[in-house]
């Protein structure tokens, strides 16, 4: 029996990664999808192969930080499919790897606007959608770093990541009793383009590695499976968590 059957989700920050995988997972899984990101090429790719495999899904090219965005993909939903179950709200940037002292206002403006404003834009614009369904499961891709782990250099990146928390606990605190759980999923080490870039070389990659407890870097289709947990019915009586699907990062020391 498929999980999403009869939902409709949106997934941001569709075109690789975490995203993408979550999108190609929640559509064997009987959702309908509206698949967002910058790149329309990989997004057009990405909605191809749904439809190859028997699903629906439709691509709406744009940046998470323009709030207009965030209404056309929450209409799209309703005019297309009828309403809004799922917002996977992933999208997202690891910014420059610099000392607090070296960081310009800017740089930590910019990541806190891609991180952090743009999930609040998708929640304001997707809340009234799932409540006007009865309920939903609104997720974002935090992280462990800024939650359990300080990084070196990556504090604009912990700080817009840990907000995310913030705002889940929130929203999950306003809207529980309406139907509306809110989660924050928050991966370890992944092997997707972005994790590529923070580990550019073996050796990087190898440290990351030895600093997971499963000594290895999660496939984007292990977070996928864990987005889909927090998606679907199985985690009807969750909401409001920091889910840690690190592969024990936050706990090793060795």
């Amino acid at each position: 029996m498929q999980q999403l059957a009869g939902k409709v989700a949106i997934v941001t920050g569709a075109s690789s990664g975490i995203g993408h995988a979550s999108a190609a997972l929640f559509a064997r899984e009987g959702a309908k999808l509206v698949v967002s990101a910058r790149r329309r090429t990989e997004l057009d790719a990405l909605v191809t192969a749904i439809a190859r495999d028997g699903g629906e899904a439709i691509a709406v090219p744009g940046d998470v930080r323009d709030e207009s965005l965030a209404q056309v993909l929450v209409e799209t939903a309703l005019d297309r499919f009828g309403g809004l179950d799922i917002a996977f709200n992933n999208a997202g940037a690891i910014g420059e790897a610099l000392p607090v002292p070296d960081l310009s206002p800017q740089a930590w403006r910019d990541l806190l606007e891609i991180n952090l404003t743009s999930a609040f834009l998708g929640a304001r614009q997707q809340i009234p959608a799932m409540l006007a369904r009865g309920g939903g499961s609104i997720i974002f891709t935090s992280t462990f770093v800024g939650h359990t782990v300080g990084f070196p250099g990556m504090g604009a990146y912990a700080a817009s990541k840990a907000g995310l928390i913030g705002l889940t606990q929130v929203i999950a605190a306003e809207y529980g009793g309406r139907g509306i759980r809110a989660n924050a999923l928050l991966p370890g080490g992944t092997d997707t383009p972005m994790g590529r870039a923070a580990a550019p070389t073996p050796e990087a990659r190898a440290f990351v590695e030895g600093l997971h407890a499963l000594k290895r870097l999660a496939a984007p289709q292990e977070i996928a499976r864990s987005a889909l947990y927090l998606a679907s019915d199985a985690a009807s009586f969750v909401t409001g968590t920091a889910l840690r699907v690190d592969g024990g990062v936050s706990i090793t020391r060795a």
